[in-house]
């Protein structure tokens, strides 16, 4: 609340100036009473908004190294997730969850490309490498419509790996369907952004995206600091505000500063580095400073409340990508085709931990950044999984699949649950979506919502 005027600060106001237009986080100036939630005109609380993120990982997992031997509460977490131990209550692992439609059924090769279309869509795909793609709408585009009106950006799509989007990428199937997990409609993917300076300016900049590269250049030479831009509507603004929305201010404007300063550093070193995959301007060096800064992106479009869903791909299907940052150089998918060797089981259980690594650090983040009377953790739930259970075998059920968050206390994290084999992975999502009060009836090959995981009643 402005202090002098008693006037509250309008939830859609923005920080303006040329070429930036910088949302703000929740501030208690934006609510009643300096209070952590809104109210109706009734005077009833309205709760924090909760958010949908999924990440997605290709080529599958060492099963047997995700799996926790024990269901209900009480469950170590195995080799794979123990990177969560801090977060062992905010997450919920799941059992048993299929995509059958990811499935050959009669379509013969072509598991990964398969995958990658059914992981958020729960539909079989068509298979071909012409035009002609279809699948299904994903379930982070039916939030995204629900919001749509009310939004900065309806959603956002990243990726970690940079992919063509034409062409034949798997045994007859278009590229389109390995490279996207979101589809806007059954025959329109949303290939995801890969270059962390691209999805910087679409958050905080103005829609002047459609510029050629050269032009896009030459502005980069002469760009100011975001922040800069909106230096003294900042100063103006901050003036009105009382110490707790000052410091709130401070740490996400900070956060934001951090940001594009990565991304800076990232564009001066990219001639340094000589990777095994195409790697645009703007991307870090090393992968896990890759993921870490979309994972901030991410944080950074919740705390402005730009977007209520993101999907991240942290390697398309079938990606070769190596990690040797952590000591295996081979090409992720040829390794993913173990045949049983124990020393290629080993090293792709290494590439599993170290992913998931990386989702401990998002949730730190988030558990770092306060909203209202908690933190961003509090109010948002994350699918983390794939498509493919096991990649030696191209197997589609048992899919390891967990929901992480706080989730606004609607979803009963800190257990392992497992479910009848078969049972269709949209089920899950007809349950969180339950939980952003939003009715569906079906999606994809669902039959139901999925019992036992929330406390709406």
């Amino acid at each position: 609340m402005n202090i002098l005027t008693q006037k509250h600060l309008d939830r859609r106001f923005f920080l303006r100036g040329v070429g930036a237009a910088i949302a703000l986080p929740a501030l208690d100036a934006m609510t009643p009473a300096l209070s952590s939630a809104a109210s109706t005109s009734s005077g009833a609380a309205v709760p924090a908004p909760l958010r949908m993120a999924f990440t997605y990982i290709p080529n599958g997992v060492t099963i047997q190294d995700w799996t926790p031997m024990a269901s209900g509460a009480n469950f170590d977490l195995p080799r794979i997730l123990k990177p969560l131990t801090p977060f062992q209550k905010n997450v919920l692992v799941l059992s048993g969850l299929s995509h059958h439609n990811a499935e050959a059924l009669g379509d013969g090769p072509g598991d990964h490309a398969r995958a990658g279309a059914c992981f958020l869509t729960g539909v079989h795909p068509k298979k071909t490498a012409g035009a002609d793609i279809h699948s299904g709408v994903s379930v982070d585009q039916v939030v995204a419509r629900t919001f749509d009106n009310s939004m900065r950006l309806p959603s956002i799509e990243l990726g970690c790996e940079d992919s063509r989007t034409v062409g034949n990428c798997d045994s007859g199937y278009s590229c389109a369907y390995t490279n996207s997990i979101s589809w806007r409609s059954a025959t329109t993917p949303n290939p995801p952004e890969t270059n962390p300076r691209l999805v910087f300016e679409r958050l905080f900049g103005t829609d002047d995206f459609n510029e050629d590269p050269a032009t896009r250049a030459r502005r980069s030479l002469l760009r100011q600091s975001i922040l800069d831009v909106v230096n003294a509507r900042t100063q103006k603004l901050v003036s009105t505000l009382g110490a707790s929305d000052r410091r709130k201010m401070d740490e996400y404007l900070t956060g934001v500063r951090e940001v594009e300063k990565r991304i800076q550093m990232a564009e001066q070193d990219n001639h340094k580095f000589t990777p095994s995959i195409e790697k645009p301007a703007g991307i870090p060096e090393h992968y896990s400073e890759y993921v870490k800064l979309m994972y901030d992106l991410q944080v950074l479009a919740y705390q402005a409340d730009i977007t209520r869903v993101s999907s991240l791909q942290l390697g398309r299907e079938a990606s070769v990508r190596t990690y040797g940052e952590i000591g295996v150089p081979d090409p992720h998918h040829a390794i993913s085709h173990h045949r049983n060797i124990p020393e290629l089981i080993d090293k792709i259980s290494k590439i599993n931990t170290f992913h998931v690594s990386l989702l401990a650090y998002f949730l730190q983040r988030l558990q770092d950044t306060k909203e209202g009377d908690g933190s961003l953790l509090d109010r948002v739930m994350i699918v983390y999984g794939s498509a493919i259970c096991d990649g030696n075998a191209h197997s589609h059920g048992n899919l390891p699949v967990l929901v992480a968050g706080g989730t606004n206390g609607q979803i009963k994290t800190g257990q392992h649950l497992e479910y009848p084999a078969g049972t269709p992975m949209t089920n899950l999502y007809l349950s969180l979506l339950e939980c952003m009060n939003i009715h569906v009836d079906r999606l994809g090959d669902s039959t139901g919502k999925l019992p036992g995981i929330t406390t709406i009643a």
